[in-house]
């Protein structure tokens, strides 16, 4: 059987279309279990061409990061020096909701649940008891950690009260790639550079069998990955998978982006600050600062958001904004035929949560748990369609909920956003919460009940009432819970190191590695 014989049997060759991210954070994966298998080896072929640039946006991340990078085995000071990694405790927002704003959404909860009830039940409970209730964000560790610049891991072996946090990363998108690519290449998997000008499909089944290239060869396939980026090159060029579009949910459609020098301290978060008509990303390095701007160009000029931009830098700019054009939304199936999409091509959410390398893991995750035969199972793409498409949906209301709970109305673009139709899913959420505290998880896979209560209690939408059960609990015993666990935390942030100190011992070790000379040179 040839491999453009769409009947069954076990799909011996992967092509990938595109580099970057997407492509190589996909290939990695699959070179690591299916290229050298024993007795069913398949060939994991991804094609790129040096004449495409990519995105390059997704240098903060979730921590699912290190999930994805334990599976590959990635050791975890190499994969700092290698990548100029910084650790990320969460995102601090300032000039959302309103002018003069300032929360941070970590990654933790805010203290452990008391009789069976979530902290902040806890906390609404003793703020309408006491006046001047400390911020809530007193009691999540990693908020303290950032606003004293301090890291150190959790203790996951033997968790203690202060363990209850965890981290991503930061770090440089294309040395990621490279990082990526070098582990797949050396497993296994084969690297093809050229431009595609031709997809070929079967013509009754309409299956891709091959892409041709400029100089006429041709890669032929059982199963294509397209990790084009936004013009979907396979999934919607050849198969026209279609597309939805969110734009009336999410009216951000440029972004600009611009690296500069780095500043005094390393700080272990990422910091979003929103702007007339947009917000601007700043994403710190271990060599450089990441910066962006992320707009509505029909609130605001090019030039007006390339100012705001260059006016919000810490250092001097180390090369000229680059300019991106989006549309928000996602492919009406991810997974057409024998052709699945991921990242870029899948759809595009702005990265204002650090999702669009979580929306690769998920992807690439699920397709290999439903990886097909040959013939490509309608099933298994319905399901893969369903899961991507959940996943996608409660990461655009949770991106909506920011522009929709805002009381600033100094603009144009924020007085849409206060006013805009949402989704209902999104709608109920902010309405339960509202109203008794509790908060709806629609997607298990994605943000947990504390992300939700960080992000609407720091927009101001503060619940009229608490569960009503947590009054089972004695007053004085949750009080001195709060106060004991409280000190608890500035304790253990006192000790930590500071995140710069952290990071730089970290990466001298990954170095080190790799040149195991490293440490008589630098004795």
């Amino acid at each position: 059987m040839n491999s453009n014989d769409t009947q069954g049997g076990a799909i011996r060759k992967i092509v990938i279309v595109g580099g970057g991210t997407a492509g190589w954070m996909t290939a990695a994966p699959l070179a690591q279990r299916l290229a050298n298998h024993p007795t069913q080896p398949c060939e994991v072929i991804l094609v790129e061409s040096p004449e495409i640039g990519t995105i390059g946006v997704g240098e903060a991340t979730l921590p699912t990061i290190r999930v994805y990078n334990a599976a590959l085995g990635l050791d975890a000071d190499d994969f700092v020096a290698k990548t100029q990694a910084s650790y990320k405790l969460g995102i601090e927002f300032k000039d959302w909701g309103h002018l003069g704003n300032r929360f941070f959404h970590a990654f933790g909860d805010f203290g452990p649940a008391l009789a069976g009830f979530g902290a902040h039940q806890h906390w609404l409970r003793l703020a309408q008891a006491f006046n001047h209730m400390p911020d809530i964000e007193n009691w999540s560790i990693p908020s303290v950690m950032a606003r004293h610049n301090k890291f150190v891991p959790p203790n996951e072996e033997t968790p203690g009260m202060t363990d209850a946090y965890s981290y991503g990363f930061h770090f440089d998108a294309s040395l990621y790639a490279k990082y990526l690519r070098d582990y797949a290449v050396a497993r296994g998997a084969q690297r093809i550079e050229g431009m595609i000008v031709e997809v070929e499909q079967h013509p009754e089944s309409g299956f891709v069998t091959a892409v041709k290239l400029r100089d006429g060869r041709r890669v032929e396939g059982d199963l294509f990955v397209d990790c084009s980026g936004f013009r979907g090159l396979l999934i919607e060029g050849a198969l026209k998978a279609g597309y939805e579009d969110w734009s009336d949910y999410l009216p951000c459609n440029s972004a600009l982006a611009v690296p500069c020098a780095s500043a005094p301290r390393l700080t272990p978060y990422t910091r979003s600050t929103a702007k007339e008509a947009g917000w601007l990303w700043r994403i710190p390095l271990q060599h450089r600062i990441g910066n962006g701007h992320v707009y509505s160009n029909g609130f605001t000029s090019d030039e007006q958001a390339r100012r705001a931009l260059l006016d919000g830098l810490d250092g001097e700019a180390l090369d000229e904004p680059r300019q991106i054009r989006f549309v928000t939304g996602r492919r009406r199936k991810s997974w057409d035929k024998n052709v699945v999409a991921i990242g870029l091509s899948a759809g595009f959410v702005e990265p204002l949560e650090s999702t669009s390398i979580n929306l690769i893991e998920t992807a690439v995750g699920k397709l290999l748990e439903l990886f097909p035969d040959r013939d490509c199972s309608p099933a298994l793409a319905d399901e893969f369609n369903r899961v991507m498409g959940i996943r996608y949906e409660s990461v655009r209301d949770f991106i909506v909920l920011h522009y929709k709970l805002t009381k600033r109305d100094d603009s144009e673009f924020w007085r849409y956003c206060a006013n805009m139709a949402i989704p209902d899913s999104l709608r109920h959420q902010i309405e339960l919460f509202r109203e008794t505290g509790r908060v709806a998880i629609v997607d298990r896979g994605g943000f947990a009940e504390p992300s939700f209560v960080a992000m609407m209690m720091g927009l101001g939408a503060l619940p009229k009432r608490y569960d009503p059960l947590a009054e089972r609990v004695d007053l004085r015993a949750v009080h001195g819970h709060f106060a004991a666990l409280r000190e608890m935390i500035a304790q253990a942030v006192t000790r930590m190191p500071d995140h710069g100190a952290y990071v730089a011992r970290q990466a001298a070790a990954g170095k080190a590695l790799t040149n195991p000379n490293q440490k008589l040179m630098e004795a």
